[in-house]
């Protein structure tokens, strides 16, 4: 059911951006999105973000484990987060906004979905992970009630370079 943007005055002169939930039927079009919002990092990362690779059909599978919301301006798509259950906490990935469209309030909504979607499901925690060269990405999920809880290197790194961040639900 589409619901309207919850966020008030983000939508420029009366536009009305709409949340709903994520299909697999959007895969194609969430993957672009993901890759052009990692494309446009603010700068490169070692190792470089698997979200460059997306696909609609990684999407759809990553979907398939779990759900995740899109933002409508327009009628065009312009923002998508996924999530999972991972034991107790709602795993959130791939926050995605097109990059002309940041600064708006979306990325705020697309987490507050996934919080009210972690209620309804019960679970008492959300995580996310993000890259330590990205620490603009780290505040702003700690605006958002995310706090570090560790540090992580990927395969074959000897120093850290993601951030596991979770925000508890009261």
């Amino acid at each position: 059911m589409p619901s309207p943007f919850p966020q008030a005055g983000c939508a420029p002169s009366g536009a009305v951006l709409l949340l709903r939930p994520l299909t697999a039927a959007d895969a194609d079009e969430v993957a672009e999105v993901v890759r052009a919002a990692f494309a446009a990092q603010s700068r490169p990362t070692s190792p470089p973000s698997s979200a460059l690779c997306e696909t609609g059909p990684t999407i759809a599978g990553k979907i398939a484990e779990g759900g995740g919301f899109r933002v409508f301006d327009a009628g065009a798509l312009v923002a998508a987060a996924l999530w999972r259950i991972d034991g107790d906490a709602l795993h959130v990935a791939r926050v995605s906004v097109a990059p002309a469209r940041r600064g708006r309030g979306i990325a705020r909504s697309l987490i507050a979905a996934c919080e009210e979607e972690a209620r309804e499901r019960r679970v008492g925690r959300m995580t996310l992970k993000t890259r330590l060269e990205l620490p603009e990405n780290e505040r702003l999920f700690a605006r958002l009630g995310f706090a570090r809880r560790e540090i992580e290197a990927h395969p074959g790194f000897d120093a850290p370079t993601t951030a596991v961040m979770e925000k508890v639900l009261g």
